[in-house]
């Protein structure tokens, strides 16, 4: 089993400040995550100015917000030698062909197509062209729109993880679609993962367990930062605690267990908790064993319980005092 890619989706939770997407990629760092993943966002390339707002966000016109939140180049280069002194992967996703052109200046990792894009074939035919790997998200899409977008994909590389994902903020449980993780395995023969809006680690925990290889999560300083993303977001700490549990499980599925040998290794174990036959009462010897003369007791050191009934019937060969653990060379076999 390869270990699980684990992405920070940091998005725009930064506000438009250098400063602070430079601390979420150390935060990135520190809890163990694999890659910090932003969204490359150039407003005059990719929305008009009367966009409607999302309804989970009307604070700001969706045009001020990208122009505001977005960086230069320059920055762009700064957050990359950020990721790499972190030792993080810079994933981002572009949400037009400019930004991929930007992007493939700054020399990006790995490409993220989001929701929103993936019926976008110029730009997915953009992407695929630079040869990177590309992870595919599946927020709003329908099979026939995901196969077209695989199609065109797969023209250029193989290098495709595809996941599963439900464009709302936050999702319910009952949405999150895990069972679309074999679905999309078995369509497209691609590695899969789970884009987690959720509020709270299980489904992705439950996704590792399913076979993801992939998991992105949001990460935030805190819930009541302004801003699309935050309020959806994990804060550090409970990241950090995500990253654990995602390692744990890993290690889990790559030590199968053999029941017999585990066993095996535990007999000191079973020998302290199993229960042995025993002396109810003094048992006189040359005394035929009835049922009321014998009990279940710990240690498990004796003739285990499951003998119990084979001994009732036998004639003692020596005197037994009560509470005593029952040996086979205290019965006379006949």
């Amino acid at each position: 089993m390869e270990k699980t890619c684990i992405i920070a989706e940091i998005g725009s939770v930064h506000d438009g400040s250098l400063g602070n997407a430079k601390k979420l990629i150390e935060m990135v760092g520190l809890s163990g995550a694999d890659a910090a993943k932003f969204q490359t966002h150039i407003a005059s390339a990719e929305t008009l100015r009367d966009t409607p707002m999302p309804s989970y966000f009307k604070d700001e016109p969706r045009y001020e917000y990208f122009k505001r939140t977005s960086f230069t180049l320059e920055q762009w280069h700064s957050i990359k030698i950020t990721c790499k002194e972190n030792n993080v992967a810079f994933i981002s996703s572009p949400f037009s062909v400019e930004a991929v052109a930007l992007l493939e200046e700054v020399k990006v990792e790995m490409y993220k197509i989001p929701s929103g894009e993936v019926t976008n074939t110029i730009l997915l035919d953009e992407v695929a062209r630079t040869g990177r790997e590309v992870i595919l998200s599946s927020g709003m899409s329908s099979w026939k729109e995901l196969d077209d977008a695989v199609d065109i994909l797969s023209r250029y590389h193989d290098k495709i993880t595809i996941l599963q994902c439900t464009s709302e903020y936050p999702c319910s449980y009952e949405k999150v679609g895990l069972n679309i993780l074999q679905e999309l395995k078995d369509r497209y023969s691609y590695p899969v993962g789970l884009s987690d809006h959720t509020l709270t680690p299980y489904a992705s925990l439950a996704a590792v367990t399913l076979g993801a290889t992939v998991i992105e999560k949001h990460l935030t300083f805190s819930r009541f930062m302004y801003g699309s993303d935050a309020r959806n977001s994990m804060e550090p700490q409970e990241f950090t605690d995500l990253v654990k549990g995602i390692r744990a499980i890993e290690i889990m599925k790559q030590n199968p267990v053999d029941k017999n040998k585990a066993t095996e290794s535990l007999h000191e174990m079973k020998t302290v908790f199993e229960k042995s036959i025993v002396s109810l009462i003094d048992i006189p010897k040359g005394a035929i064993i009835t049922s009321d003369m014998l009990g279940l007791k710990k240690p498990g050191t004796g003739l285990p319980a499951k003998r119990l009934k084979d001994i009732i019937g036998k004639k003692t060969s020596t005197f037994i005092a009560k509470d005593t653990l029952i040996k086979k060379l205290d019965l006379i076999e006949k």
